[in-house]
């Protein structure tokens, strides 16, 4: 039966462009709840996969540019040290906003026989939404975490009509997301188990 992957888009940032300052607290409070989700797949032992903006540098590694958030003080670090990928994490490194594009990401997830994405991560009004939709045209049973995301909050409501009004993408709130993990309701992110 296929598996459910948390997705975790774009939350290691230097926030060094416009509106980082004003999206970085708010970042870090979407990690708090992305930790979460992340703890209880691994507690199952479900793949946890991370997709990050490269920032432009085509030589650097994802683990580089952990590295490079890790040691860099205010919410950058403090995301960084909280969601530091751990040895049984997989990585990608992506080019724009869908961490579908250009990437090796559909290619791991048929290997790991992923049928479901849980998305965590920012921006839920870019990076977020264009991983959704490109998970649901590829077939992908989707949930986007709302409080797990980050968005500058005037563009939130929006993002999440979208999203809703997809047909094709879930949205639920982290205790929700769990509560239907612990009750048996897991195999789909959510959907019962036959």
């Amino acid at each position: 039966m296929p598996r459910t992957a948390l997705l975790i888009v774009d939350l290691f940032s230097r926030f060094d462009f416009p509106d980082g300052p004003q999206l970085a607290p708010l970042a870090f409070k979407a990690a708090k709840k992305a930790r979460q989700i992340r703890d209880a797949f691994d507690e199952k032992q479900w793949p946890v996969i991370y997709a990050n903006d490269n920032f432009g540098d085509w030589k650097c590694g994802f683990h580089q540019l952990a590295e490079v958030c890790r040691h860099t003080e205010g919410p950058s670090g403090g995301i960084a040290r909280l969601l530091f990928p751990g040895p049984d994490h997989y990585t990608v490194l992506k080019p724009k906003h869908s961490a579908f594009l250009a990437t090796p990401l559909a290619v791991l997830l048929a290997k790991l026989d992923v049928g479901s994405l849980v998305l965590a991560g920012m921006a839920l009004d870019s990076c977020i939404i264009a991983t959704a939709i490109d998970a649901n045209s590829r077939e992908f049973s989707t949930v986007v975490v709302s409080d797990a995301t980050a968005c500058l909050p005037l563009r939130r409501p929006s993002a999440l009509t979208l999203l809703r009004s997809t047909g094709g993408v879930q949205v639920r709130t982290t205790r929700v997301l769990l509560r239907s993990l612990e009750s048996g309701h897991d195999r789909q992110a959510g959907q019962p188990t036959s």
